[in-house]
Formats: C-alpha cells, sequence, structure tokens
C-alpha cells in the first residue's frame, strides 16, 4: 500500500513532468548549453592558434662571428636533448652604438642604423664565450640562465663533445602517477557535477514561481500536502534535467562516433569506472535534490519575480562557495576541512564523489546517501512550512485587515 502522501507526489511529479517535457521551452532549454559551448571551443581555437602562431622566442647572439657560429653549433647539438621548448637562436649582425650591440636597445625595440628589428625577439645574449651577458625580462632571464651557460660551455668545449647514453627503464606506473591521475579525476568529476547542478537547478524555481503568479500552486496546495507538493515537483524537475543529460551524452556520443577528438583520458579511479559513474550518477541526484529543495523554499518565501532574483543569489553564491570548499578540501584529506566537506550536505556529493576517485571503500558512500537523503527530506519539510506560513495564510490574514478597516471607517 503506497503512502498517500507519496502517491500525491507521484502524481505532481508526473504532472510536472510531462508538462515541461512538451513545451516548447524545453527545446530552446536542450539547445541553451550548446551556444557557450560552441563559442568557447570557437574562441579556444583561434586563441590558441594565435598564440602558436605568434609566440615563437629568440635569444639573438651578438657575440663575435667565430663566438656566435660555435654557440649556434652548441644549441644544435643540445637542443633536443633538453625538456621543455628551447628557444631558437639566431645571429644579430646590425651593429648597435659603435663596435658593442645594445642589447637594451634591441629589446626595446629600437632601430639600429640600417638593421631591423625582429618582433620575436626575447633576450640577447652579447660579451663573449667566456663571459657571456644575457639581457632578458626577470622570468626569461631566470628560465634561460642556466640553458645560455650550458651552451656557452659546450661551444668552448668545456662540455662533452657528445653526450653519454641513458639507458631507459620504463615502468607502466607509478605512485605518485596513479595517486596524481587520481586527483585529476575527482577535479573532473566536481566540476562537472557542479556544472550540471547549478545549470539544471534553476527550472524548480522557474517553475514555482510561474505557478505562484498563476495562483496554480494555491489550488494544488489545497487538495495535496504541502510536503507531498513539494517532493513531486522535485523528482519532476529531476527527472527533466535526466531527460537533458540523456539527450547531450547522446549528441557527444555521435560527434565522438563521427571522429571528433575526445576528452583527454582520465585516470580510472580507485572504486573503477563502472560504480564511479553509478555514485556520480547517485551524487548528481542528491546535490540536485538538495539545491532545488532550498530553491523551492525561496520561492515560497517569495512573491514577485524580483524577490526571487534577490533570494535566489546568496544561495547561488553558497553553491559556489561550495564548491571551492569542497575542492579546497580534496587537497587535504583526513584533516578536518575533509570531514566538514563531508559531512555538510551541501558539500557532501562534491566531496564523496572525489572520495570514490581516490579511495576504493565502499560503506562511507551508503552512509553519505543516507545522511543526504535525510537532508532533502529534512529541508522540503521546512520550506513547506515557511510556504504555509507566508502564502497560504497571506490571503485570510489580508481579508481580516480590510474587513477591520471597513469596520472602521463605518
Amino acid at each position: 500500500m503506497i503512502p498517500e502522501k507519496l502517491r500525491a507526489a507521484w502524481v505532481i511529479a508526473r504532472r510536472d513532468f510531462v508538462a515541461v517535457i512538451w513545451s516548447k521551452s524545453f527545446v530552446f532549454f536542450l539547445l541553451g548549453p550548446l551556444f557557450p559551448i560552441i563559442v568557447g571551443g570557437m574562441a579556444g581555437a583561434i586563441g590558441a592558434q594565435v598564440q602558436k602562431d605568434l609566440d615563437h622566442p629568440q635569444v639573438g647572439i651578438a657575440l663575435p662571428a667565430d663566438e656566435a657560429a660555435r654557440m649556434i653549433e652548441a644549441h644544435r647539438a643540445l637542443a633536443d636533448a633538453m625538456p621543455g621548448d628551447v628557444p631558437d637562436f639566431v645571429v644579430l649582425d646590425a651593429p648597435w652604438g659603435g663596435r658593442t650591440y645594445d642589447a637594451r636597445a634591441a629589446l626595446a625595440g629600437h632601430r639600429g642604423p640600417g638593421g631591423k628589428v625582429d618582433g620575436q625577439l626575447a633576450a640577447v645574449v652579447s660579451g663573449s664565450l667566456a663571459h657571456p651577458v644575457l639581457t632578458a625580462t626577470p622570468e626569461r632571464a631566470r628560465m634561460w640562465q642556466g640553458m645560455v651557460a650550458l651552451f656557452a660551455a659546450r661551444a668552448q668545449s668545456l662540455a662533452p663533445a657528445s653526450l653519454p647514453p641513458v639507458a631507459v627503464d620504463e615502468v607502466a606506473t607509478s605512485v605518485a602517477k596513479v595517486q596524481s591521475g587520481q586527483v585529476t579525476t575527482a577535479q573532473a568529476g566536481q566540476v562537472l557535477l557542479f556544472l550540471l547542478t547549478m545549470l539544471l537547478a534553476g527550472m524548480v524555481l522557474s517553475n514555482l514561481v510561474e505557478e505562484k503568479a498563476n495562483k496554480i500552486i494555491e489550488v494544488l496546495a489545497a487538495s495535496i500536502p504541502m510536503d507531498a507538493l513539494f517532493l513531486g515537483k522535485l523528482f519532476a524537475m529531476l527527472g527533466v534535467s535526466l531527460v537533458g543529460m540523456a539527450v547531450w551524452g547522446s549528441a557527444w556520443g555521435t560527434l565522438l562516433a563521427l571522429g571528433m577528438k575526445s576528452l583527454p583520458t582520465l585516470a580510472a579511479p580507485a572504486v573503477g569506472w563502472p560504480l564511479f559513474f553509478v555514485l556520480g550518477f547517485l551524487y548528481f541526484a542528491m546535490a540536485y535534490l538538495l539545491l532545488g529543495s532550498l530553491f523551492l523554499s525561496i520561492g515560497g518565501m517569495a512573491t514577485t519575480v524580483r524577490e526571487v532574483q534577490t533570494l535566489s543569489m546568496p544561495v547561488t553564491m553558497l553553491q559556489l562557495m561550495v564548491f571551492f570548499f569542497a575542492s579546497y578540501a580534496l587537497a587535504r584529506p583526513g584533516t578536518w576541512v575533509d570531514w566538514a566537506a563531508l559531512a555538510f550536505p551541501l558539500s557532501s556529493p562534491f566531496a564523496m564523489l572525489a572520495r570514490a576517485a581516490r579511495e576504493p571503500a565502499i560503506w562511507p558512500h551508503l552512509v553519505a546517501l543516507g545522511w543526504q537523503a535525510l537532508c532533502v527530506v529534512l529541508i522540503v519539510r521546512m520550506g513547506a512550512q515557511l510556504f504555509r506560513r507566508t502564502v497560504m495564510k497571506s490571503g485570510p490574514a489580508k481579508g481580516r485587515k480590510a474587513r477591520k478597516g471597513l469596520l472602521a471607517k463605518g
């Protein structure tokens, strides 16, 4: 026998779910995330290409002719064996300020007599091989000082003529690599959970405000218990969000099947990918229900759209701070910060999803899911009580005041 409140919640959930799914606005809701993704992807691709085309730093070699040639030869011999991006070396022939090369003027963009300054010139090596002088900005100077010293030593034959061969014994993985990869997976899971929650939770609030404006919510509240009404609306919007996620996931899978470049490969979480996806779904549902129940409580207290916007802003900022708190706790496992993030209801889904990526234990997730479900029930009940006090009693109270005013005038 299904309890009456659950039956009423199911009726409301089915009604809201069908109404939203078959509305025209739902199509625009599905298309909404595509626009920032397309714009962001295009901006990132263009920015990366522009950066690639423009950022080719060069180190100018302003040494005597024979020393400059030896410096270029040392660069050619050692550059491939050095880690990171080694800048190109170019010989500077233009005279600056007489016999010496004015490196400061060249880097400042001034043209010498008959000379032309290259826009990619980032540093100048002058002086001699025995006493090289590196002229560059502070960050470039610290980065390239050792490199210039090594090349100068090679050019003077102070370094070995050939580098000794190094035997390599490769291993598949290491403890540090596994832990670092799992942290990256945890961070990716937290970011995705946060984006989906913030993108989809606002539907609960907009739906409630619309029904309050049309007085539909008061008719429904007079027919069924308020907590059943709120619970039904929460699960209806959760179902709508799952439909949206299914559509977006299918579109993404289609693009991948057509040959689109996939996301970077993430390290396997400690609980394994199948269970991690299941826990991710459950923690998304809990994060959505927790945030949605707060939005419903706000919608119950607000009477106009302006009040809704004013009251929902603190909750939105709170959710952003909660995400930062859970991310901060990720780097401090076992501390009070970590335990606080696990216990606080709004941050618990984020912290527990990160825990699933780093630790294989299963029982803490059962406890956390039970605690989060209890918090959802408590927030829904408090929101329903606030709604009864602020909305359901507003009409009679105003009526009594109006009658008292008329009697006073009479």
